[in-house]
């Protein structure tokens, strides 16, 4: 099995990046040391950086071995650098360390992998500490950056990567993966990944988590019901409700397994009491928990606006006759009555009224008032 099976629809970016493995394996001058993988979420820009890692780690195998496979999905390979965040930011101290970490020479392979997800987080001051890593890298140090987009990066970071840009896979190809790798019945996974939109990480969510498909159907239920300024009102409260029941299912069970191996590594029994001298280290673990949950409801929510963008743009392909299938093809009913009830310049106002609510969320306006002024665009009238 080799490291690349488990991506899908990027057959030109793994191109690359299997010709730079087998550079680096034939020890051939002119290797790349700073990366950037751009591309839409859910396409697999981390996946991908940990399959590159996982090649260049491999001891003469650009296909990478089994052995440091599993030592880089366990993120305990010792030539690895990883830097993810749960938070809203990355911090400057995390950067700093782990630029420090970069000069250090490699232990048992051929290169030293240092890998920063989500690294559209670093504010410019964050970034300038990593400029200075990626201008003047050791030699056998590589880089691999993961954001969104070039745009999410300063301009001095992005003339000292070489960028490679991810596509939206398509749903059939999503389907497989989910298919192949979870074992999910073939009609589930399609379904899941039509409705992910082929994000790959929520469509496998949906396609394994029955809870997970059941506050997406009660998201639309919520919109569809609206017909007052009441209505509007009782539904942002409903969303909310859903995003903060999505953020505790992410992050609760997480949480407990954390603070029982902190537990542990401490020496302090289940249940014991914990010693004064060593409440300040716990303490700091649930900041960080705390920061993660902040975190986690602000993306359920988001998650929920892109469930509502699906829904009326659904709306608005019905309602202006175009042949294309729906995006939540199991409410066809539902989705030609609301484009009965409403115009498509209604249901304009109202996808540019979500965009307005992301941007608001984004800009930590309270999300009941970004909700409930979006949802009262949604009112529809039955004729």
């Amino acid at each position: 099995m080799q490291v690349w099976d488990e991506l899908t629809g990027q057959s030109e970016a793994i191109d690359v990046f299997r010709s730079a493995a087998e550079a680096a394996a034939a020890g051939r001058d002119g290797m790349t040391h700073s990366w950037l993988i751009t591309g839409p979420p859910g396409s697999g820009r981390s996946n991908l950086a940990y399959a590159f890692a996982t090649a260049l780690l491999s001891p003469g195998n650009p296909d990478g071995d089994e052995a440091t496979r599993r030592q880089v999905a366990a993120r305990t390979h010792p030539d690895l650098g990883v830097l993810s965040t749960d938070r809203v930011i990355i911090s400057i101290e995390e950067v700093r360390s782990l630029v420090a970490s970069s000069q250090f020479s490699p232990s048992v392979s051929r290169y030293r992998v240092m890998i920063i997800e989500d690294a559209d987080r670093m504010t410019e001051r964050t970034s300038n500490v990593l400029l200075k890593a990626l201008e003047e890298p050791p030699p056998r140090t590589v880089w691999i950056l993961c954001a969104p987009s070039e745009a999410d990066l300063i301009p001095t970071v992005r003339s000292r990567v070489r960028s490679v840009r991810l596509r939206v896979p398509s749903v059939e190809d999503v389907a497989e993966l989910i298919t192949r790798r979870d074992g999910v019945d073939a009609e589930l996974a399609i379904r899941a990944a039509r409705e992910a939109q082929s994000h790959i990480g929520m469509a496998h969510r949906l396609a394994t988590n029955a809870d997970a498909r059941a506050r997406r159907e009660q998201t639309l239920q919520a919109a569809l019901g609206i017909r007052s300024v009441s209505g509007a009102v009782s539904a942002a409260a409903t969303l909310l409700e859903v995003a903060t029941a999505d953020a505790k299912a992410i992050t609760e069970e997480r949480d407990a397994e954390e603070r029982e191996s902190a537990m542990r590594s401490l020496g302090i029994e289940p249940g014991g009491t914990i010693p004064p001298a060593l409440r300040s280290q716990l303490k700091s673990l649930e900041e960080d928990q705390k920061r993660r949950a902040t975190r986690s409801l602000r993306d359920g929510l988001d998650r929920i606006m892109v469930d509502l963008m699906s829904l009326y743009r659904d709306v608005l392909l019905l309602q202006l006759g175009v042949a294309s299938e729906p995006i939540n093809l199991e409410i066809s009913d539902q989705l030609q009555r609301a484009a009965e009830e409403s115009t498509p310049a209604q249901t304009l106002e109202t996808l540019d009224a979500i965009t307005t609510a992301r941007q608001r969320i984004d800009a930590n306006v309270a999300p009941a008032l970004a909700l409930e002024a979006m949802l009262i665009t949604a009112r529809r009238q039955p004729r």
